[in-house]
């Protein structure tokens, strides 16, 4: 496997609408690879085909070390509750912003291994693959956050 060059904000990249998959082969399943092992170097819980120059509607999610998803031509089909919180990305290093998104969704995808799948989601899951479903249709998160600073704001009590 390797690592891959993440692309950073203000490159066009970042801002095309990601063309559907078409095919699911052997050389889909080491991109996914390459970008899992780019994602946990990075310490990052979700990367999209984009961040990594590839225009194609695929991402990776994992947000506890535990459960990778590999998200294959995935479209959210069922959103519920609303909250705002915290996020930053991969392609934006340093910068946070408070960014409203549903409490709970469901997403149906195409495994790695071209089976249709269902994913109910909530909480930190449901903001990483909303934010980097985002990235399939050319947004980051500072094109919608309700503000934007420079470091993670400290937690208070």
């Amino acid at each position: 496997m390797a690592l891959l060059e993440i692309k950073k904000a203000g490159d066009p990249v970042l801002k095309k609408i990601c063309a559907p998959v078409e095919k699911i082969d052997k050389r889909l399943r080491k991109l996914l690879d390459n970008m899992a092992e780019t994602m946990y170097a990075s310490e990052g819980v979700g990367i999209a085909a984009p961040q990594i120059g590839e225009s194609i509607r695929a991402v990776v999610v994992d947000v506890d070390k535990k459960n990778r998803y590999d998200l294959i031509n995935p479209v959210i089909t069922y959103r519920e509750g609303s909250v705002v919180d915290n996020e930053g990305c991969l392609s934006c290093p340093d910068l946070f912003g408070d960014v409203e998104r549903a409490e709970k969704i469901r997403v149906e995808y195409t495994s790695r291994f071209g089976k249709k799948k269902t994913l109910e989601a909530e909480g930190l899951l449901a903001r990483c693959i909303q934010h980097e479903l985002d990235h399939l249709d050319g947004r980051l998160f500072i094109d919608i956050a309700k503000n934007i600073t420079k470091g993670r704001k400290e937690k208070s009590d």
